[in-house]
């Protein structure tokens, strides 16, 4: 059964990793995931403080992830409409153009988002767009950092 748990903390782990990428996948969480596992396998000396605090991490990384694109949005004077095309665009670029169309695709859904919102005004098309980008490569440099630290637990876990 540890060796079950182990396997499945390993998977979980790269799996939250990717998920920071990936919108399809919940990054954190899997890793915290991860961090449980390894306690039930009895290979980790995780207390209860240590998880709890991963626990709030964990949240406060998830709640940004979807609070911040939003908010940059609006904050460079963008539309709903800009913070919806930055993901949509973000996932047809992964799905066409993998791995540089998240990128491109967060951009671009972002301009054009804001494009069908308010045509007159590319020069404030092209700032919120910026904006948007910026908001991706905060929430997923978050998430891949909560990540990476919780991954680094699970690893040495296992080595220790």
């Amino acid at each position: 059964m540890d060796t079950l748990l182990i396997i499945l903390a390993i998977l979980c782990t790269l799996g939250g990793v990717a998920g920071c990428i990936l919108p399809i996948l919940p990054g954190p969480p899997l890793n915290f995931l991860a961090l449980l596992l390894m306690r039930w396998s009895g290979h980790a000396g995780f207390d209860s403080r240590f998880l709890w605090i991963w626990v709030a991490v964990t949240l406060i990384v998830s709640a940004l992830d979807y609070l911040l694109p939003g908010y940059l949005a609006r904050r460079f004077g963008g539309s709903k409409y800009a913070a919806t095309g930055s993901t949509v665009g973000m996932i047809v670029g992964l799905l066409f153009f993998p791995p540089a169309g998240l990128i491109v695709g967060a951009f671009a859904g972002a301009l054009i988002g804001e494009l069908l919102y308010d045509r007159d005004d590319l020069r404030k098309a092209v700032r919120v767009a910026i904006g948007s980008f910026v908001a991706f490569l905060l929430s997923t440099g978050l998430k891949l950092a909560a990540s990476l630290a919780m991954g680094y637990y699970v690893i040495r876990a296992l080595f220790v």
